[in-house]
């Protein structure tokens, strides 16, 4: 069940954009492929910061390693260079390898110079590890999977168990997929994560502990005939991916300020970065974009003064944590491996959807 946005927490005092994910940054696209087969329960998620050639027209981006439990692949140039020149994608651990060299055949299909009159490319791949759900082991995403997320990107897209999502679970329910936006002095700041991380214990909504209401219904459908015999509590030991898309005029260094800032949403929602989770978050500007080639003239704009960056750093905040309630919120449970099973939170805890527990929230 999917349920309605009223009945869905809403984090902080800014506004969102129309669609509440990161689309509402103009040219932004997010696509999926989902592989939901018996065992084999994972999927790819790519988010574009815009239409054109990334390679010909790079994006400023910067990242912000929290815990570097992860297996990413790109965040060095990211480093050094301070610009995207792929589409992001994100899929789980043993898959990294089969995306980003799909990555690097979508880039020269559209660009044949690369690796030979150009310089090679560097994809970016960011991954959790799906393997509760997912038979990891099989490692049954291909290039067309990627090549499916890509050609299905657009503005409107689906949350939760979904694309990278499918198998992810979060706080010991089922996480996924999640995305929201926040309008601030006159920017738009976008959010979207891969929510697979957090104990059952420490879940915060909107400053509200429920880790003792969810370990309990934990327990109850735990103690369900033919269901999994409850498990000792387990340290932390999920991942979580976090973008951050603005329309903001920001250079690399900002945008790494600017990407630091998700920490503080996601420790909103009960997280200690934990030793074995792999917190990894990246932000980007669609204000400009850097050409490759020489010749180009390069941007030539005005950036963001410093005094003027706190607007972002609350919106970048609220709607990462407004992004993983989403995750929590529009995902459905779904059974894989062995018949390993996450339910929904929203099955757990029904009185979640309602709109009189929003008003809770609220006051």
């Amino acid at each position: 069940m999917v349920f309605p946005r009223s009945a869905v927490p809403h984090i902080g005092d800014l506004p969102a954009g129309p669609r509440d994910a990161i689309t509402d940054v103009a040219g932004v696209a997010v696509g999926h492929a989902t592989l939901a087969e018996g065992a084999c329960q994972t999927g790819v998620t790519v988010v574009l910061p815009h239409g054109g050639n990334l390679y010909t027209d790079k994006v400023p981006a910067a990242a912000s390693v929290l815990n570097g439990f992860g297996k990413s692949v790109g965040l060095v140039q990211v480093e050094e260079l301070g610009v995207l020149e792929t589409p992001i994608a994100l899929t789980n651990t043993f898959s990294v390898g089969a995306v980003s060299q799909a990555q690097i055949r979508a880039a020269i299909a559209a660009s044949p110079e690369i690796g030979r009159a150009w310089p090679t490319l560097n994809p970016l791949v960011f991954e959790c590890n799906d393997g509760y759900l997912n038979d990891i082991q099989a490692m049954a995403l291909q290039a067309s999977h990627y090549d499916a997320a890509l050609a299905a990107a657009g503005t409107g897209f689906a949350q939760g168990a979904v694309g990278a999502g499918r198998g992810m679970s979060a706080f010991g329910v089922k996480g996924g997929i999640g995305s929201a936006s926040r309008l601030a002095a006159g920017h738009v700041v976008g959010a979207l994560v891969l929510a697979n991380f957090g104990t059952p214990d420490a879940l915060t909504v909107a400053g509200r502990r429920l880790g003792r209401q969810l370990l309990g219904a934990l327990a109850s459908a735990q103690a369900l005939p033919g269901a999994e015999a409850a498990a000792e509590p387990e340290p932390e030991k999920g991942s979580i991916i976090m973008l951050i898309a603005t329309d903001a005029p920001l250079d690399a260094r900002q945008l790494r300020r600017l990407s630091l800032r998700a920490g503080a949403g996601l420790a909103r929602t009960g997280s200690v970065f934990g030793h074995g989770s792999g917190d990894i978050a990246l932000a980007f500007s669609t204000a400009y974009t850097v050409p490759h080639l020489a010749a180009a003239p390069m941007p030539a704009l005005p950036m963001l003064h410093e005094t003027r960056l706190d607007p972002l750093f609350r919106a970048a905040a609220d709607c990462v944590e407004q992004a993983i309630v989403h995750a929590l919120w529009r995902a459905q449970g779904v059974s894989g491996r062995d018949g390993h099973r996450r339910q929904a939170l929203c099955e757990l805890l029904p009185g979640l959807a309602s709109e009189a527990w929003e008003s809770a929230c609220a006051s």
